[in-house]
């Protein structure tokens, strides 16, 4: 399914109120400039929500974090303890150690990652994943897309993370290992302040999306009743 004919799909399913995903993957060269951004980057991708693409790179992104989340450096020296001891989010730094292993993380060959609003984008090609910005009914359609053809207990998840982690870490490791795993994010309070306060993220891993495209119009999104109540009001 090319570009075009996804977004008439995901309009006809979800209305014309919401918000297209996001496309991000890996590049050789940026799709735009980007000037750096000071603690969370999620506040530099407001930009791309609003259509003008964004390209991050270790020079942009300017928390340590992020830096390693997007495989632009190694774990610096001060995360494990910031994590625990200032941010209280894990128990021990070794814990926090632990888990950023756990991720199967590996440094990106390439210098910029970058963000574009899948209808300012020319093709899927180099797509690591699909970033929606999502509300609870919204929610209930991309969860609901995703169980149709799947009774995998892991076809969603949730698990802990920062946002850059939940959305950018997870979907590339899941994407490289052609994984069928979507995930739930945004819940950290560092990256709250940045995001709808009704938003959460829904990320689908492009080795997921493939499959996913081809049940899209065969599951509730099209000609279900009970949908067609929430995707109204999604619509007021």
């Amino acid at each position: 399914m090319e570009i075009q004919a996804f977004i008439s799909n995901y309009q006809e399913a979800f209305g014309y109120k919401a918000q297209l995903p996001l496309l991000f993957g890996y590049g050789d060269q940026p799709v735009a400039k980007t000037e750096k951004i000071g603690g969370c980057f999620f506040k530099g991708l407001q930009a791309a929500r609003e259509g003008i693409p964004v390209s991050l790179s270790a020079d942009v992104i300017g928390c340590g974090g992020g830096k390693l989340y997007t495989g632009f450096s190694e774990m610096p020296e001060r995360v494990p303890g910031f994590v625990s001891l200032k941010e209280k989010y894990k128990k021990t730094p070794e814990m926090v150690v632990d888990y950023v292993r756990g991720l199967g993380m590996h440094l990106s060959e390439k210098p910029y990652l970058n963000f574009v609003r899948i209808d300012k984008a020319a093709s899927f090609e180099g797509t690591e994943g699909l970033l929606f910005f999502a509300t609870p009914d919204m929610l209930s359609g991309l969860c609901g897309w995703a169980f149709y053809d799947s009774n995998e207990p892991d076809a969603v998840v949730s698990l802990f993370g920062s946002g850059c982690s939940t959305v950018v870490s997870m979907a590339v490791v899941e994407n490289e290992r052609q994984g069928h795993r979507c995930f739930l994010g945004l819940f950290d309070p560092s990256v709250r302040p940045w995001v709808g306060k009704n938003e959460l993220s829904f990320t689908i891993p492009f080795s997921r999306f493939v499959t996913m495209m081809s049940t899209m119009r065969d599951c509730f999104l099209f000609g279900s009743h009970a949908w067609e109540k929430i995707r109204r009001r999604m619509e007021e």
